[in-house]
């Protein structure tokens, strides 16, 4: 079973404190992803066997990391066919960043999206959730 990890941030002003799971902020980006016109899909399959056996925050495509309350996030998406992937990876960033940000507490330090591949129609798109 995968080990949970909690992120806890304490709010200076009040002294309260809210906690984070790691699964939500990968939900966050998982939907803010999936709202960008000419996502055919999160890719499961891209991230490499040697990365995900090194790395325990690949989850679903998405991998994770924080660093005192940054955020670094690496998408891998395929893209529809007729759509520009510098513009959907764009939109891809701007979306996850404003999300996240808006949501959490947490500061977006650098968000990669990695495209790998193009899909010609839309029986091939598969959507995690």
């Amino acid at each position: 079973m995968a080990k949970k990890v909690k992120i806890e941030v304490v709010d200076e002003k009040s002294k309260d404190s809210v906690t984070y799971k790691k699964n939500v902020v990968i939900s966050i980006v998982s939907l803010a992803t999936q709202e960008i016109n000419g996502i055919a899909s999160i890719s499961r399959n891209a991230v490499s066997a040697i990365k995900s056996t090194f790395s325990k925050n690949v989850n679903r495509g998405i991998i994770v990391e924080f660093e005192n309350n940054v955020v670094k996030i690496d998408v891998f998406v395929n893209v529809k066919f007729g759509y520009s992937v510098r513009d959907v990876s764009f939109r891809v960033q701007e979306n996850i960043k404003s999300s996240v940000e808006s949501m959490t507490e947490f500061k977006v330090g650098a968000i990669d999206v990695h495209v790998v591949g193009v899909t010609f129609n839309d029986n091939d798109s598969d959507f995690v959730s």
